[in-house]
């Protein structure tokens, strides 16, 4: 860009979703400027890269450590819809860690299937 040099670690083309789809891994904790890096990135992308019949590109950082506080004030409503900021783990989660999580999650969705449905 105008003789500056920028490295994106991962781009894919989601052929369902039709869009790029830039990731970014950070080794340590997520800041301010890796959000405005990863704006920075997205909106290249969906200026220069994007073509007419594409859905906007969306935007994936990966690190070991975020303040979503840090996330929801540097990207904001609109933005946040389009750039997205996770954990990643250095481990793979135990068995028992696995069995907890999967009847956490069947114990929530039958918690919301046991609520009352809206009539219309």
């Amino acid at each position: 860009m105008d003789g500056d040099h920028f490295y994106i670690d991962l781009v894919f083309y989601h052929t369902v979703l039709k869009c790029f789809v830039i990731i970014d891994l950070k080794t340590g904790k997520l800041t301010h400027q890796d959000l405005g890096q990863m704006q920075l990135y997205v909106n290249y992308f969906d200026q220069k890269r994007r073509c007419g019949t594409d859905q906007p590109t969306l935007g994936l950082l990966l690190c070991t450590d975020k303040n979503d506080a840090v996330v929801r004030y540097t990207l904001g409503n609109e933005k946040a819809q389009k750039i997205f900021a996770s954990r990643y783990k250095l481990h793979l989660p135990t068995e028992a860690e696995l069995k907890r999580e999967l009847m956490r999650e069947l114990k929530r969705e039958l918690q919301h299937l046991k609520q009352p449905q809206p009539k219309g």
